[in-house]
């Protein structure tokens, strides 16, 4: 019996995932088996850092519009400064307060000044 030529589908699976993994530290690059484990890996990490870094950039933000707060007067604190934005209906999230916190923190204490009254 001849030889047969086999197609060229699983070697074109095979270099797609290499190409995913060309980047990776030793047999992770070069061995087929471990570089689809290894891909495995690297999707499931990325999903689950990507909810992840949504909450350590929220912790972040809070963190800092707190001390520029306390900054001001330590009787104000983060928690009623977000209970007064909801009650006065003002529609300013917790990044852009932030982003006001550290470029100019005269106008954060204007708003917080504005929302005691």
């Amino acid at each position: 019996m001849t030889r047969t030529r086999r197609g060229y589908i699983a070697r074109r699976r095979r270099t797609k995932i290499r190409l995913f993994t060309s980047s990776f530290r030793g047999a992770h690059s070069r061995l087929t088996r471990t570089i689809t484990q290894q891909k495995i890996r690297a999707l499931v990490s990325t999903h689950r850092d990507r909810d992840r870094q949504k909450r350590d950039f929220r912790r972040l933000w809070i963190t800092r519009i707190n001390a520029v707060i306390h900054e001001n007067g330590a009787s104000y604190s983060y928690s009623r400064l977000i209970h007064d934005l909801y009650k006065r209906q003002l529609l300013l999230n917790r990044k852009i307060l932030a982003q006001i916190a550290i470029s100019n923190r005269n106008c954060l204490y204007m708003i917080s000044n504005e929302i005691i009254k």
